[in-house]
């Protein structure tokens, strides 16, 4: 992994990690040794353990082909003779930091849906743009979006082998949910360093609220950050913890966070000595970093 990716990690994902994985270990143990103990008893029921297992994986398999020969046959993939502008973004993002290949990348009509996602298809990485977001947004903004679906790949949250552990620990309530919302932030603040411009990040955030082309330049990103203030403390939270991405308004306060980490990366990349500062944690969510 990118020491860039590992500088701008959020402080309070490897923390989820790990307990995510311990609790994926303990509860995958406890479901083999129920089933054990079940053909023990009813050694038929082997067969059917079998075949769940096995039906599992065909359609595991099976939809992500599905997916891929959609996407190819039916969406628009960026290239260098295809919006050659948007690939550059992909491939100069992606080398900033550290991928081995660039994720193909996808445009698709989303019939005005605003959003962009990664996925791991078949070991393979993608990125998927939505017509729409790319219409709404300037380059600028968009920069961003890419980046922070680059950081997706790049701090390893696709990784299909860390996902079968830690798929049962989401059975835990809300645990998974806080896990996935540290990883927006990571996202943001990676996003944030390819992007290199502040307020083009917040407002690419806020426009994802807003989703008015028109109004894009003359949104104000103070105002809609300083709706975090309005949201009743106990609804928002009782929201919040459902939720795997974190409300707009408080992502759009945290690129400050992100930002001086990122300025604070670079600093210590351009110093030569090796005795140069360690980057500062910042918890994005951090009201005294945050506002």
């Amino acid at each position: 992994m990118s020491p860039i990716v590992k500088a701008l990690r959020d402080s309070s994902e490897p923390g989820f990690s790990i307990a995510l994985t311990i609790l994926g270990i303990l509860l995958w143990l406890y479901f083999i040794v129920i089933i054990i103990a079940a053909i023990a008893l009813r050694p038929a029921m082997g067969a059917v353990y079998f075949f769940y297992i096995i039906g599992g994986v065909i359609f595991v398999v099976m939809s992500a082909g599905w997916y891929r020969a959609h996407a190819f046959g039916n969406m628009t993939m960026l290239s260098p003779r295809q919006f050659p502008e948007l690939h550059k973004m992909v491939v100069e993002g992606a080398a900033q930091l550290g991928m081995a290949q660039p994720p193909t990348t996808f445009l698709y009509n989303s019939n005005g849906l605003l959003n962009a996602f990664a996925r791991r298809l078949l070991g393979r990485p993608f990125v998927f743009l939505t017509a729409s977001l790319v219409d709404v947004q300037n380059d600028e903004q968009v920069r961003f979006v890419i980046g922070h679906e680059l950081g997706h790949h790049a701090a390893g949250h696709l990784n299909p082998i860390k996902h079968f552990i830690q798929l049962p620990g989401h059975l835990v309530p809300f645990i998974g949910k806080a896990y996935s919302r540290s990883r927006e932030y990571t996202c943001d603040s990676i996003g944030c360093y390819l992007s290199g411009d502040a307020e083009a990040a917040r407002s690419a955030l806020g426009m994802l609220g807003c989703g008015c082309r028109r109004l894009n330049t003359t949104f104000n990103c103070e105002a809609f950050a300083d709706q975090e203030g309005l949201v009743p403390p106990f609804f928002g939270y009782l929201t919040e913890i459902f939720r795997t991405h974190p409300r707009l308004t408080r992502r759009v306060r945290a690129i400050r966070a992100h930002v001086q980490r990122a300025e604070l990366l670079r600093a210590r990349a351009a110093q030569p000595s090796p005795t140069a500062p360690v980057i500062a944690q910042y918890r994005p969510d951090n009201p005294e970093t945050a506002q």
